[in-house]
């Protein structure tokens, strides 16, 4: 099966903020970003099936590419950033911050989860969908569901992983 896994367009906060499960705008640029994604996917058309993010910044570009009744799945939300959510990172003032900047793959935020607590959620997510008859999916989710799924598909390393990190509006295909 082809999965095209996009990642939301640009959002509107200040530059350093933590977010993850925090519902966040998207920028006044969000038309202009949305369709150079359409226009993009259109090479893989028709998806059997779209699922999205919960998060409105997944599913607003969900629907502009012409999928507003794209089926959600929690385990599409990006990280969870606990209590710094919605904090600017040099503004964080928690003990184990360092912890997480030493070891983000394994340890989790304060009240949130680990990049490997993510990737185990995708990976359940995607262990499922192959299980499916579907030929191509778009999936409309966060940087973190992208490397997560690059990783499960074997794209990349757990070492290099997050130079892989696709840009807003942007994509990824995997084989499943």
């Amino acid at each position: 099966m082809e999965v095209i896994l996009v990642r939301h367009t640009s959002v509107d906060v200040p530059k350093g903020t933590c977010y993850g499960w925090t519902d966040v705008p998207v920028r006044d640029t969000f038309k202009q970003e949305a369709e150079a994604t359409r226009l993009s996917l259109q090479q893989f058309l028709p998806f059997d099936k779209v699922y999205s993010s919960p998060l409105t910044r997944a599913r607003k570009l969900a629907a502009y590419c012409g999928y507003p009744d794209a089926e959600t799945d929690d385990r599409l939300k990006e990280m969870n950033m606990g209590e710094w959510e919605m904090q600017l990172y040099d503004k964080i003032q928690d003990p184990h911050l360092q912890e997480w900047y030493d070891d983000y793959m394994h340890q989790p935020t304060t009240g949130g989860e680990s990049f490997e607590q993510q990737y185990q959620r995708v990976a359940s997510f995607l262990d499922e969908l192959k299980c499916k008859s579907h030929q191509r999916v778009a999936i409309f989710a966060h940087a973190g569901v992208l490397i997560s799924a690059g990783l499960y598909a074997g794209l990349y390393s757990w070492e290099d992983a997050w130079s892989n990190l696709a840009d807003y509006g942007q994509y990824i295909t995997i084989h499943i």
